[in-house]
């Protein structure tokens, strides 16, 4: 038990850290300075990056962009997983395949064709339809809906088909509602990759009003923190505004990510 409770301080401490330093009226990077003064605290250090990046902009820019990619994900997610799941077609094994050979290959390889397709094929620069596009259909989300499916008796399908349902109505009827557990978890899991995307928004978006949040305090960092009184505490006060939204999705629902209750269709 103590030795859990030191990993989880060590793990947390950073966090910890960082919104005291964002607090911070002068900056005090010594070991010390984790135990703020009263008289050194301030809100100053947001009202100077909001002023600098406008915030609320960005914050918005970010839930449109991480919103749609989690709709988009749950959406094509749902269908391919059902699909490996539950129906026999030629083929499924090898897409099934194709599917898990996609976990390896890294999204850098494809950055440079994406932008090439995106931005000089189809114009999308400096649009949200660029930004969301290369990431509207994740395999893990599909992995995940796949193994969740399985789950569900196979008895529960073949009934409704009996009954004359067809596929769509057997995935909107039986199979959504069971795998509820897996919508959370794919949706939490699919969230933290957009919201803290940062290279292909940065290569995608030269219109500040159009970028996410954390390109905004990136490109603050690198040309704009130097102007402030304290840098380290705007710097530190964008990345509070960037971590807390995940960190308080992940402590809300961190319940939900192994509960299940595919069972729950079956008696006896």
């Amino acid at each position: 038990m103590a030795l859990l409770l030191v990993g989880a301080v060590g793990f947390l401490f950073p966090f910890y850290y960082m919104i005291v330093g964002a607090l911070q009226e002068k900056r005090d990077p010594t070991l010390a300075g984790a135990l703020p003064w009263p008289s050194n605290m301030t809100l100053s250090n947001f009202t100077d990056i909001n002023e600098s990046i406008d915030l609320g902009r960005s914050l918005l820019n970010s839930g449109i962009f991480t919103g749609a990619v989690v709709l988009c994900t749950l959406f094509f997610g749902v269908l391919a997983g059902y699909a490996l799941a539950t129906l026999s077609f030629r083929g499924r094994g090898l897409l099934f395949a194709v599917v898990l050979l996609l976990q390896a290959v890294p999204f850098q390889l494809l950055m440079v064709p994406l932008y090439v397709l995106l931005v000089r094929g189809f114009g999308l620069g400096d649009s949200y339809l660029g930004m969301i596009l290369p990431f509207a259909i994740n395999s893990v989300a599909v992995l995940i809906f796949r193994q969740f499916f399985l789950q569900v008796p196979r008895e529960m399908f073949d009934a409704a088909r009996i009954d004359g349902a067809g596929e769509f109505r057997i995935l909107r009827s039986i199979a959504v509602p069971l795998v509820k557990p897996a919508i959370l978890t794919a949706a939490l899991v699919t969230f933290i990759g957009p919201w803290n995307e940062f290279l292909w928004p940065f290569l995608i978006t030269k219109e500040q009003s159009l970028q996410p949040l954390a390109v905004a305090v990136a490109n603050f960092t690198q040309t704009g923190a130097a102007f402030h009184d304290n840098p380290f505490g705007a710097i530190l006060a964008g990345s509070t505004v960037l971590a807390v939204p995940a960190v308080v999705l992940f402590i809300v629902f961190q319940r939900h990510f192994t509960a299940t209750d595919a069972s729950t269709g079956v008696k006896g």
